[in-house]
């Protein structure tokens, strides 16, 4: 038989505290890797005076490290683009920040608006580039660290848009 408050019957979960898990001080999962994106985009004091812009080539900076994961801001202008690549054996998150970016892959064409976010594990084949008249800024969380982006040599992605 169901209560109309299960709360009464389960208690308050907050009243029991060893029954919570601490909180850990460094993500290890794909949501946290992700809610890490998330809550540094959030938080503009963290990135935005750092960002720079280069004409002749995508500007980056590691903006944190972690035991096993990297944090890099990237700034792209107009035509700027990664050239398709993959990560190595590193997984990791993209979270536009502002502007617009496309992301190419084999299989489809997105337009990532800013708060869009790409999860991808090793092996991840993809191009990302700046198809807009206005640069754009981007996060990107690498799980573990980046130390290796092959760069493919076959034909430029030319897939279907994705349609919502």
């Amino acid at each position: 038989m169901n209560s109309d408050n299960d709360l009464q019957i389960a208690g308050d979960i907050l009243e029991v505290p060893h029954l919570l898990q601490p909180p850990r001080e460094h993500p290890v999962t794909v949501a946290e890797f992700v809610g890490l994106a998330r809550s540094i985009a959030a938080d503009r004091s963290q990135w935005a005076h750092l960002v720079r812009y280069d004409a002749t080539t995508r500007w980056y900076h590691r903006l944190r490290t972690g035991p096993g994961y990297e944090v890099w801001l990237l700034s792209w202008v107009p035509g700027q683009g990664s050239g398709l690549h993959d990560h190595g054996r590193s997984s990791g998150v993209l979270t536009v920040l502002e502007g617009t970016l496309t992301e190419r892959t084999e299989r489809a064409t997105r337009a990532l608006a800013a708060g869009a976010q790409r999860v991808f594990a090793p092996g991840y084949v993809h191009e990302v580039v700046n198809d807009a008249l206005e640069p754009a800024v981007s996060l990107h969380v690498y799980h573990p660290g980046l130390t290796a982006m092959p760069m493919h040599t076959a034909p430029h992605c030319e897939a279907r848009p994705v349609t919502a």
